[in-house]
């Protein structure tokens, strides 16, 4: 029996996505696939000014790079009819008004109720309006926008994050639903989509709670199913403050062109603010099958850049060479699986292996520590430098020049690598190849 499970992922193309909506699409896509059911990619793009199809464009590539693809994709801007027809049934239903009001008067309205010390809730000035009225000021060239009329009673809901929620609308505005201009504002077309699609889990930023009492009543006045909904807290930087200073550092496309490994970013996503430890997943699966709602933590989620790179670290140090190969052909580093296999393990991100490709097949100035030892060294290398030769020579170094530690091995690995720490030199000699050791231990740039 096919699962009756449905998300959705809706973002506005009025951007790029950075970690915090990230989080979002994370969460869809693992309860989706934990419960075998289905993801909805919903392009948000009822904003006609902000919206660009070079943004869309963008989502679909980020999510793709994160292996987050839908099983089914709309747009808004394709589906305006469905939205005039469901405000006609509001209209005719006396749940959707006509007001007057310009910005310039609610604002003065907004200013008048706050030196009150009152809540500014719409006073519905305009259900007073009578056809006499509301003629003359459309005399004047008044368009009016479109209000939602609320049942001003309490809307209780189950969510699966944060438990009963109980919201009475008496002590919020009526919410508009179509602008002066026509276009539709994000409420109404969302519930008509999510009724459409048959949405069966709104997983969503707990910046939605309030607009989720008011779409309550709208999924009934249209005689659509209420889905569940889960409101998770919001990512904010590792300090506590918000991101939105950060975005551009965070965006998904920038942790892409870092080298960020996808996996490395839904596996923090998948447990950072959960009762989870936050551990390595290789797999979307691997990911999904620990998740759970309950598992959700009620504090925002602190993003953390260093976790990032320390759990990208952990994924590339498993990482077999056939996964890399041609990622690292495209960065120009050659070597085969016995460098991958001699330097993955030193590497955070992926383009860090030039440093070490270029080290050992490139000419760099080698750093003089001991240039006694080096000598000595130079002169009993052995002829053929395989996976043998660094404990065999060193061992022979070391009863010849009765250094031994760091005394023996820190001069060498300067004199050949040009670094104080790195790969282990057992695997990295043979790679550096014997011409251009030898050159090195003389003090030579090779």
């Amino acid at each position: 029996m096919a699962s009756s499970i449905i998300v959705r992922f809706a973002p506005s193309p009025t951007g790029t996505l950075h970690v915090g909506n990230m989080r979002g699409a994370v969460l869809n896509w693992l309860f989706a696939r934990k419960m075998g059911g289905k993801v909805l990619l919903r392009i948000d793009d009822t904003d006609t000014e902000r919206s660009k199809e070079e943004y869309a464009i963008a989502i679909r590539h980020d999510l793709a790079w994160l292996g987050l693809l839908p099983d089914l994709e709309a747009r808004q801007s394709d589906r305006a009819a469905h939205y005039e027809a469901a405000a006609e049934k509001l209209r005719a239903a006396g749940r959707l008004y006509p007001c007057y009001e310009t910005e310039d008067e609610l604002e003065r309205r907004r200013r008048q109720a706050q030196a009150r010390h009152q809540p500014n809730v719409y006073n519905r000035a305009a259900l007073e309006l009578t056809a006499e009225q509301r003629a003359a000021l459309e005399a004047e060239g008044r368009k009016p926008h479109w209000r939602f009329k609320l049942n001003r009673k309490p809307v209780v809901w189950h969510d699966e994050v944060r438990g009963r929620v109980e919201i009475d609308t008496s002590s919020v505005s009526d919410p508009v639903l179509i602008r002066e201009d026509g276009r539709f504002l994000y409420t109404l077309p969302s519930v008509v989509d999510d009724i459409a699609f048959h949405i069966s889990h709104v997983i969503r930023g707990e910046d939605h709670v309030m607009n989720t009492a008011s779409q309550i009543e709208i999924f009934e006045a249209l005689g659509g199913p209420v889905p569940a909904f889960a409101h998770y807290p919001l990512v904010v930087a590792a300090d506590g403050s918000g991101l939105s200073k950060r975005i551009g550092s965070l965006g998904v496309a920038k942790l892409r062109d870092d080298g960020l490994e996808p996996m490395s970013l839904i596996s923090l996503l998948a447990h950072a603010g959960t009762s989870d430890a936050v551990g390595v997943h290789h797999t979307l699966a691997d990911a999904a099958e620990s998740f759970a709602f309950g598992k959700i933590s009620r504090s925002p989620i602190r993003f953390d850049e260093h976790e990032l790179l320390t759990l990208n670290g952990r994924i590339l140090h498993g990482l077999p060479y056939a996964a890399v190969a041609e990622r690292l052909a495209a960065l120009g580093v050659g070597g085969g699986e016995a460098f991958w296999l001699a330097v993955r393990g030193n590497l955070t991100v992926l383009p860090d292996a030039r440093k070490w490709w270029h080290i050992v097949a490139e000419p760099i100035d080698p750093v003089m520590e001991d240039p006694e030892l080096t000598r000595m060294a130079a002169e009993i290398l052995p002829p053929e430098l395989d996976g043998d030769a660094w404990p065999l020579w060193t061992k022979a170094l070391a009863e010849r020049s009765g250094r031994k530690g760091k005394a023996l091995f820190h001069p060498l690995r300067l004199a050949l690598t040009g670094q104080g720490d790195g790969p282990e030199m057992k695997r990295l000699l043979p790679l550096i190849g014997r011409a251009r050791a030898l050159a090195r231990l003389a003090g030579e740039r090779a």
